[in-house]
This record gives structure tokens, C-alpha cells and sequence, in this order.
């Protein structure tokens, strides 16, 4: 059996990538440093001393191992420390190796995470290299989401890789502006799409540049006006009852009992469910807020079920790693299985259990300003959108057309 070590670059970070055969499955899932990589297709490891060790000893008796690739790409990456100038800024991590923020001088390849738009677009010119890593700290220094770094990060790289051997730094308005009508008039991007990129390079130009504001002056595309996708109360039944899982239907019963976002289930801890007041503390939400919601008696009595059966520790629902839990996609593509062959609205994701919720309760006559706080919305005007898919008042009116048909009995 043929074992093949390679080095990437995946997370921001110097990674092993194992290419072996599917038989050596079993024994990777057992190696602790080693996980398992959707973007990536493979299984892979921080590259450091200690984990290329443990992935060697766990390996070396299922066949021969190839490790020239790694042993290249050290070589290369020394080579380019040592040609670096006296005083160039490097991070060093826990383990000790040294990795450097800027990569060879004549293109660096970027991280896969951060490529989802435009996957031609990998590379940044020289002049622009540094922009990234100063977006990047700029942001954790704010305290931005990781969500919101990574969509920010990916609009600037789009920016980027289009400029070529321009410099950022040197755009005023009308080239910003110029750029923004490529966007719409060639690329066609989507009016989200351009929301997220021009708040990208105001936050890079205001924020990381510190230069003058000026993006007063560049208009903004109206968005559409998207109501929200709303599953009836049925097929919520028939849905979630259909899940044989009891992790898996616990954590989609719970999402639409209390309304919650798909991070704000997964990564539920056991101490945020209040069974004596009846309660679940969501913790550092969307916009870093806390809030309180009811919990429901009928996901109590499945939620202690479930604890019996999984015996989770910290997080309610683990992950497939020890101390992770359960992952946004894992979450989503559960709900696909659930609601596959039922006939849902285009485009419902698990965002629909909150959205459903929230129309359920105003139909049943609950408080526009309680539906407000459980959901956890700033603005009334965000809970409102609600009201234009309720059929609460809707049902009452008829039409005409039903009307001159009874009245003629047809």
C-alpha cells in the first residue's frame, strides 16, 4: 500500500495532506491531530514536528510512506526565509515552525477557505500581498465575526486578484466605482453579492488604509425585496417526525421550537438549557447579543431522552471530533434529508424552521414586540417582513373571483 505526505496550505495555516487509499480510513479517523477535509477531499494535519510524527508511527505498518513532497516544500520555504530581508514580520505558532505571512515573491497561492466566488481567482500580485494579512488583523481586532471575516476577506481577494499588478492602495472613487460597474455589467454579480463586496472595500479603505471617506459617494444597488420561505405547520410534523435520528430530530425540533439560527443550535452547550425556568440561553448570537427564549415541554421530554441515549458532555450536540460540536453543515444537510421528498418551497434551508416559527406564532395571535424579542431582532421592522406571508388577516378576506362563483353557484 502506497501512503503519499504532501504539504498545503489550508485554514490560513502550513497543513499535512495525507493521500492514502480509503482502507487506511479507519486508522486516520483514530489519529488525533488528523481530520477530515470536505474543501480539501482528504485527510489532513497542522504541519508540525509532533503531528508528522504521530501520523508516521499510526501509518508506517500499513505500507510505504512518500514524504519527498513535504520534504520539498521546506526546503523552498527555508530557502525564502533566508532570502527574506532583515525585519520582515513572521508568525510563529504553538508548535514552533516558523510560517511566513508573505509566501514567494512572484505569486501567493491563497487559502482555499477564502476562494468561494471566483475559483480562477488564487492569486495576488506582490503589491498587493500584504492587504489580506492587514484586513485579517484589522478585523479580529474589532471583533468581527469569523462569518464576517471570512465573507469580508474573500470580497477583498475578488478585488484583489482583478487588479493585477495595480496597487490597492492607489483607487480613488471613480476607479472604485469603475470597478463596481464591472461587477454589475460583467461579472452580473447579484445585488447581496455587491452589498458584501462594497462593504468589504469601505472597511479596507476607511478601516485598514485609513483613508478619507468617500464611499458616500458610490451608490449602493437596491436590494429585492425577498420574503422569507415559510413551511406549514404539517409538513413541519411530517418533516421532523419522518427523522429516525433521535440526535439528529432533537436538534431540528429544537431549532423550530425556540426559532433558532443553524449556529445558534449547534453550538448549544448542556448548562444553556433551564428546565426549572423553562428556558434556553442563547449565548453570543448574531451581533454578539445574548438572549432568552422558552423552551418547549415537548423538547424537554426529547432532550432528556436524547442525553440518556448520547450522553454528550459539554456541547449538547457533539461534534464528529472530540470537543467540537456538531457543524453548520452537518446541521443544513440534515435538513435537506428531512425535507426532501415533501414538496417544500425552492430554496429552504434550515433558516426556514426559524422563519416558520416566527409566522406560526404571529398566526396564532402572538405579540408582533414578543415575537421581536424571541427572535432576537434589534428593529421592529426586521420582524415585520413576517407579517407578509402570515395568513392571518389574508384568510379572512375573499376574493372576488369566489365570490360571484358562489353567488352564481358555480
Amino acid at each position: 500500500m502506497h501512503i503519499q505526505l504532501t504539504a498545503c496550505i489550508h485554514r490560513h495555516q502550513d497543513c499535512i495532506l495525507i493521500d492514502a487509499p480509503p482502507a487506511t480510513n479507519a486508522q486516520l479517523k483514530k489519529i488525533g491531530c488528523v481530520k477530515y477535509s470536505k474543501t480539501l477531499k482528504g485527510w489532513y494535519s497542522p504541519l508540525c514536528r509532533e503531528n508528522f510524527v504521530e501520523i508516521w508511527q499510526a501509518l508506517q505498518s500499513l505500507g510505504s510512506i512518500d514524504i519527498t513532497a513535504i520534504r520539498t516544500y521546506l526546503h523552498d520555504r527555508n530557502r525564502l526565509l533566508q532570502s527574506r530581508t532583515a525585519g520582515q514580520d513572521y508568525t510563529v505558532n504553538s508548535s514552533k515552525l516558523i510560517t511566513p505571512i508573505s509566501l514567494p515573491a512572484h505569486r501567493r497561492q491563497l487559502p482555499s477557505q477564502y476562494l468561494k466566488s471566483t475559483a480562477s481567482a488564487r492569486y495576488i500580485e506582490p503589491c498587493n500581498e500584504e492587504a489580506t494579512t492587514q484586513m485579517i488583523q484589522q478585523l479580529r481586532l474589532k471583533g468581527y465575526s469569523p462569518s464576517t471575516i471570512r465573507t469580508y476577506v474573500n470580497e477583498l481577494i475578488q478585488f484583489l486578484a482583478t487588479l493585477k499588478n495595480t496597487p490597492a492602495d492607489s483607487f480613488g472613487p471613480e476607479r472604485i466605482k469603475n470597478y463596481l460597474h464591472y461587477c454589475v455589467v460583467t461579472l452580473k454579480l447579484k445585488e447581496a453579492t455587491l452589498h458584501s463586496r462594497l462593504n468589504a472595500l469601505k472597511f479596507y479603505y476607511e478601516q485598514v488604509l485609513f483613508k478619507e471617506k468617500f464611499f458616500f459617494e458610490i451608490p449602493r444597488p437596491k436590494k429585492p425585496l425577498q420574503l422569507p420561505k415559510v413551511i406549514s405547520e404539517e409538513k413541519i410534523v411530517d418533516g421532523l417526525m419522518a427523522v429516525q435520528n433521535v440526535k439528529h430530530r432533537s436538534l431540528l425540533l429544537l431549532a423550530y421550537s425556540a426559532g433558532l439560527r443553524v449556529s445558534e443550535a449547534v453550538s448549544l452547550q448542556i448548562t444553556d438549557i433551564n428546565s426549572d425556568r423553562m428556558q434556553i440561553h442563547i449565548k453570543s448570537a448574531k451581533g454578539k447579543k445574548d438572549r432568552m427564549v422558552t423552551l418547549s415541554t415537548t423538547i424537554l421530554s426529547l432532550l432528556r431522552h436524547y442525553y440518556i441515549l448520547y450522553k454528550p458532555k459539554t456541547w449538547l450536540f457533539d461534534g464528529q471530533y472530540a470537543g467540537e460540536h456538531f457543524s453548520s453543515r452537518s446541521a443544513q444537510q440534515i435538513f435537506k434529508a428531512a425535507y426532501k421528498n415533501l414538496g417544500l418551497p425552492p430554496n429552504c434551508s434550515f433558516h426556514s424552521l426559524r422563519h416558520s416559527f416566527a409566522t406560526h406564532l404571529l398566526e396564532n395571535g402572538t405579540d408582533i414586540t414578543y415575537i421581536q424579542k424571541l427572535l432576537g431582532h434589534n428593529d421592529i421592522k426586521t420582524t415585520l417582513i413576517y407579517t407578509k406571508v402570515s395568513n392571518r388577516d389574508s384568510s379572512k378576506v375573499e376574493s372576488p373571483l369566489d365570490k360571484i362563483a358562489r353567488k352564481r353557484g358555480l
